[in-house]
């Protein structure tokens, strides 16, 4: 096979699946790892694809934001796996806010239903999840809810938020890097992602190692902002060496 022919048929699976991995490539088309990185580097500079550690994803624009039941389904194992893990980053009694996400909403699922635990979410699946929980006290905080993330956002959510200080919260984000800090596409989703930073003393970030490297439009913080990271087993040295030096905690699921 041609590399052209070769660059065309990652491509069409970059497309398929949302993302490609180097080890599986180089299987599949019987090629040495060094061999697909090449390729990966060539559709990036082409504008094509966008590397990202192990592997690239489709090209996006920096504002593009997926609905949240389609990236639900994108990495669900490892996310689970995730959710597990930052299940022992909470305290046994307190407070504890809890982002908008798909990772953040899997944590919340798998949240013991007699947690002695008080929590605040701006995000409906969240909350949705622990309303039957007889032992969490439950504080939703309201705001315009936006269809893509089924989360509030805007001046009463920020309002809540500057009005409380937990013990722990619980962050997602969409992009994560010590150079680029936490980005997401939305700058209202944003703005109440800066404010639970703010709300906390202690900053959990729960993001999948595709994550990393990714950079979209809206800033909300450094990685320095973050105590603990918990992703998955993916996450290669050179970034979690580069999280470390931030004096972040690196908890691999």
């Amino acid at each position: 096979m041609y590399a052209a022919e070769r660059q065309q048929e990652i491509l069409r699976l970059a497309g398929e699946h949302g993302k490609v991995d180097v080890l599986s490539l180089a299987e599949e088309f019987q090629v040495t790892a060094e061999t697909v990185r090449r390729d990966l580097k060539a559709l990036d500079r082409a504008g094509l694809l966008r590397r990202v550690h192990g592997g690239a994803i489709p090209t996006r624009r920096l504002d593009f934001e997926p609905d949240l039941t389609e990236r639900d389904t994108v990495a669900a194992d490892e996310k689970d796996r995730i959710a597990r893990a930052a299940l022992a980053e909470l305290p046994d009694e307190g407070s504890v806010i809890l982002d908008a996400g798909t990772t953040a909403a899997r944590l919340a699922a798998v949240l013991p239903v007699d947690s002695p635990l008080t929590v605040v979410t701006h995000a409906l699946p969240v909350a949705a999840r622990l309303a039957d929980h007889p032992g969490i006290s439950l504080h939703l905080v309201g705001g315009r809810v936006r269809h893509r993330t089924r989360a509030a956002v805007d001046d009463w959510a920020l309002r809540a938020y500057g009005e409380i200080n937990a013990d722990v919260a619980v962050l997602a984000t969409n992009g994560f890097s010590a150079e680029g800090g936490l980005t997401t596409p939305d700058l209202a989703e944003a703005a109440v992602k800066r404010a639970i930073v703010r709300a906390a003393r202690r900053v959990v970030l729960v993001a999948h190692s595709d994550k990393y490297g990714q950079k979209y439009f809206a800033r909300f913080g450094a990685l320095a902002d973050v105590d603990v990271l918990v992703t998955d087993s993916a996450l290669g040295p050179g970034a979690v060496r580069a999280a470390e030096e931030q004096g972040v905690k690196v908890v691999r699921a």
